[in-house]
């Protein structure tokens, strides 16, 4: 009988550790630093406002601007199955800004999306990336920000022709961009305190 009250004792003990194990666990991995940033912030907050402020956030307004004449009905009616929906989440700005810059460099090659609207976005996402100095996972997206920084986009389309096109890569472009601008505007509030 003192065999038994032994082992239930060890049994609970066991739940018990277990409890605190699994209850900590969780709250470890919510605390832990994300290492999968490849960017080089160091203590550059100034410098990357500055360099935002005089030439990052008139790219992304002039893209945002873009991106309005494309009509939102458009999207409307498309599914957003396959889209990735990026958050900017507290204290993983970076991190976010990073994910999306390199998501709308997917979209360069796209030709369901106006000439002009895929070398903006293109430029800012490079832009992103440079003034973060982050990198992208697959070199490939790395090659167009060389191809948008080389090149100067002489041969473009016609607004009314980027405006007719209508697509789900475009509605998932269009996204990507409103997300990246709204990132942009909260790190910008963090980083000029």
């Amino acid at each position: 009988m003192k065999r038994f009250e032994n082992l239930g004792h060890r049994i609970s003990h066991l739940a018990a550790f277990f409890r605190s194990i699994f209850r900590v666990l969780p709250l470890l991995l919510v605390l832990s630093p994300v290492n999968s940033s490849s960017c080089a912030m160091g203590n550059r907050t100034t410098e990357i406002r500055v360099k935002y402020e005089n030439i990052l956030s008139h790219d992304i307004h002039e893209l945002v601007n873009m991106s309005a004449e494309y009509r939102d009905r458009c999207c409307k009616n498309k599914k957003n199955e396959n889209s990735k929906v990026f958050f900017c989440n507290d204290t993983q700005e970076i991190e976010a800004l990073q994910s999306m810059a390199c998501n709308m460099l997917r979209f360069f090659h796209k030709q369901k999306i106006g000439k002009d609207f895929r070398w903006r976005a293109a430029l800012v996402s490079c832009g992103t990336l440079q003034v973060l100095q982050c990198k992208c996972e697959r070199h490939k997206k790395e090659k167009v920000c060389m191809q948008v920084n080389m090149h100067n986009n002489k041969d473009t389309e016609t607004g009314e022709q980027c405006k007719k096109k209508c697509s789900q890569e475009l509605c998932e472009l269009k996204e990507n961009i409103s997300s990246l601008r709204s990132c942009w505007n909260k790190f910008e509030k963090i980083i000029s305190r």
